[in-house]
């Protein structure tokens, strides 16, 4: 086993998913989950159901003899979560996360410590599902999924290679990345197409005829609009978080857009359909790519 005891913050679909991956594979004797006493069901649910040995309101029981802390809480609570860790903080144990975003991850670990700690790995595994909580977990949600780490100039390379072999070891396809890098990428590929989707959603929520045009919405419209069923607390957490990459990419989709429109009004068919064209070869490029 890798681990003696992996104590989980913030025991949800992706933080139960990582207690049920590592029991299944056999790399800890020991999960616990750590949660708010708000969450007092949630980690009930846990612990009946296996996810999880024992559960912690209290970070000091929680951590205790740890030798792998996990932070799956939204991004928004990283700093705090960090704050209650600072006073019970380990050299003998390794500390990663989840986030979706990892600047403002780094930061939050600047802000608290005045430095980063050489044992925290960031990590961010690409994967997840519109439910929530830990009736959602399921112990494949990582099996050939990517998972990006960005270590920082300091990240001790035995941290690093404990995190790497614990994630290859659940089934993950383990990527090193710059930290700016990360987030520029998942602004693009992940973080924008959400916002699109929610202001899509609002836009037409927002249309006398709203009903009308739900009720006969085509199965197009469900497939795009499908991420805007994600959890909206967890959602404005991460855009808020990489909020400079994706207005970037809002401007830049405003110019596209502004692009379009002049097309349709000047019945430019030729220039719509090389758009229309190259985009549907970049998906099928997309699509080939992520069958491989």
């Amino acid at each position: 086993m890798m681990f003696n005891k992996i104590c989980i913050i913030g025991v949800g679909l992706i933080g139960g998913s990582i207690a049920l991956a590592a029991r299944k594979n056999k790399l800890c004797s020991n999960i616990v989950g750590f949660g708010r006493p708000k969450s007092r069901d949630n980690l009930i649910y846990a612990q009946t159901q296996g996810i999880i040995d024992s559960y912690y309101f209290d970070m000091d029981a929680a951590v205790q003899d740890a030798d792998c802390i996990i932070i799956a809480t939204p991004v928004g609570t990283t700093e705090a979560v960090l704050a209650q860790l600072k006073d019970y903080w380990s050299d003998t144990a390794v500390y990663t996360d989840v986030g979706s975003t990892k600047a403002s991850v780094v930061e939050a670990a600047e802000k608290v410590f005045g430095f980063i700690p050489a044992n925290f790995v960031p990590a961010h595994p690409i994967a997840g599902a519109e439910q929530s909580g830990a009736q959602a977990a399921i112990s494949d949600l990582f099996l050939d999924k990517r998972l990006i780490i960005t270590p920082t100039k300091v990240t001790s390379p035995g941290s690093l290679g404990l995190i790497q072999d614990f994630w290859q070891q659940i089934g993950a396809l383990v990527s090193i990345m710059d930290i700016q890098h990360h987030d520029a990428v998942l602004a693009a590929t992940s973080h924008l197409p959400h916002v699109l989707a929610y202001a899509l959603v609002d836009l037409l929520a927002r249309k006398d005829e709203q009903n009308e045009i739900f009720k006969y919405a085509a199965g197009g419209f469900k497939d795009f609009t499908r991420i805007a069923s994600s959890d909206p607390g967890m959602w404005l957490d991460i855009c808020l978080a990489n909020k400079n990459e994706i207005i970037k990419l809002i401007h830049q989709l405003q110019g596209e857009m502004e692009n379009i429109a002049q097309m349709l009004e000047k019945n430019d068919s030729q220039q719509l359909f090389h758009i229309f064209s190259n985009a549907k070869n970049a998906r099928q490029r997309f699509l080939n790519f992520y069958e491989k």
